[in-house]
């Protein structure tokens, strides 16, 4: 599969997604958006594909938006969309953020995301990484959240995920800021759940993300991905019991948990048969919601 702004391999049921613009430090552009957006179409699609890596080639992660050019591509320049009264349509589809349409795309990713931040994570090379499920990062990787600094605000979603995954007062106090800061600071934010040398971060991420391959239902999985991340909006936790009863009355009459339990007492490995892309339950998706594209 070819794109112009990344590579994308699968090996043994992970795909590695590679930004690869190093030239740039990976600076996103609106054809590096449509690019990661189509390769997690990809992943979603195909069956072998059972956990996802994103990372990023030479010694940046993601600089953030491709602005060597200026202003364009970064400050808005075409004549904004009217109203009926001559007024500015804010709300127009074509306004939404290009950043946002990615994050909200891994966001409905239906396999498990790792974030392996090898360098510079900035702007949106840190915010895209918020819908990720973990994120690991080099002992040189930096963090920013520069958007005060630029005369913007917070892009891609980053106020609904940020503050969810390090708390309110750390999101403002990086935001307000804009500084940049380092691995050991992101970890004990919570921002990344682990931190190694250069050459071993890579290897960590494909460590980990094979053991959910190894050892998991790709089904159980992706429901698990969908009910934590979703859940998060939830009032109470009868919404999230109204939500589960039905996916477990569904899977545990499942090929998938027949076999569960015969690997268990057979103290053998599992052979999970069931498949993302025709096995979901009835119930899924039990959201609604605007399309995200």
């Amino acid at each position: 599969m070819n794109f112009e702004t990344l590579q994308y391999q699968v090996d043994n049921g992970i795909a590695v997604i590679t930004l690869n613009r190093p030239q740039a430090l990976n600076a996103f552009n609106p054809a590096m958006m449509q690019d990661l957006i189509h390769a997690f179409d990809a992943s979603d699609a195909d069956d072998a594909v059972r956990a996802v890596i994103v990372t990023g080639a030479g010694r940046a992660f993601c600089a953030g938006a491709d602005i060597s050019g200026g202003t364009q591509g970064f400050v808005m320049q075409q004549e904004l969309p009217r109203l009926p009264d001559g007024s500015a349509d804010l709300g127009h589809p074509d306004l939404r953020d290009g950043g946002g349409r990615l994050t909200l795309r891994i966001f409905q990713s239906l396999k498990p995301v790792i974030g392996a931040i090898n360098g510079a994570a900035v702007g949106i090379g840190a915010t895209m990484t918020l819908p990720m499920d973990v994120r690991l990062c080099s002992d040189k990787a930096r963090f920013g959240f520069v958007f005060s600094r630029r005369g913007i605000v917070p892009e891609a979603a980053s106020s609904y995920f940020l503050p969810r995954l390090v708390g309110i007062p750390r999101a403002l106090q990086w935001c307000y800021s804009g500084r940049l800061f380092g691995a050991d600071e992101a970890l004990a934010g919570g921002l990344v759940q682990g931190v190694h040398a250069e050459d071993q971060l890579l290897p960590a991420a494909l460590a980990m993300a094979r053991e959910w391959v190894e050892n998991s239902a790709p089904v159980s999985v992706s429901l698990t991905r969908q009910l934590m991340w979703r859940g998060l909006s939830l009032a109470q936790p009868m919404d999230a019991h109204r939500i589960d009863s039905p996916l477990i009355v569904s899977r545990s009459s499942s090929a998938d948990a027949a076999e569960g339990v015969a690997s268990f007492l057979e103290k053998r490995e599992a052979r999970f048969p069931d498949r993302v892309s025709q096995d979901m339950p009835a119930s899924f998706p039990w959201w609604t919601e605007p399309s995200y594209r």
